[in-house]
């Protein structure tokens, strides 16, 4: 609950209020409108108090700082899918390669020679 979570932060309850009205943190409710924190937002309220106790960050900057690290993960989270995406596909490949070492490989690979375009002429 907001007392308790205020109390323990050493906060007014208004500032969690502020931190909720400009989107910083958003605490389930209970049917009477009670707010309810859980313990990732604890995590994110500790952030930003880190962040505006400790380094002086203002409101906006901390918006901007939580929507930064938001994307950051969001790219990291992609990243990760498209590393076990192309671990699945080259063993997947690697499997099916030993029968025709050409059906195996990433870039497809062509028979030996090289094949020149045809040259014009004219010059």
């Amino acid at each position: 609950m907001i007392s308790s979570v205020a109390e323990m932060y050493g906060i007014h309850p208004q500032t969690l209020r502020l931190y909720e009205r400009e989107g910083l943190l958003k605490p389930s409710r209970t049917e009477g409108n009670t707010r309810l924190y859980t313990e990732e937002d604890l995590q994110r309220l500790e952030f930003i108090l880190n962040l505006a106790r400790d380094l002086g960050v203002n409101i906006a900057g901390i918006a901007i700082i939580l929507q930064m690290r938001e994307r950051m993960e969001d790219m990291n989270r992609h990243m990760q899918e498209f590393v076990r995406f192309v671990q699945e596909e080259v063993a997947y490949r690697a499997s099916h390669a030993q029968a025709d070492p050409r059906q195996g490989a990433i870039i497809p690979l062509r028979k030996p020679g090289i094949d020149l375009p045809a040259r014009d002429k004219r010059k």
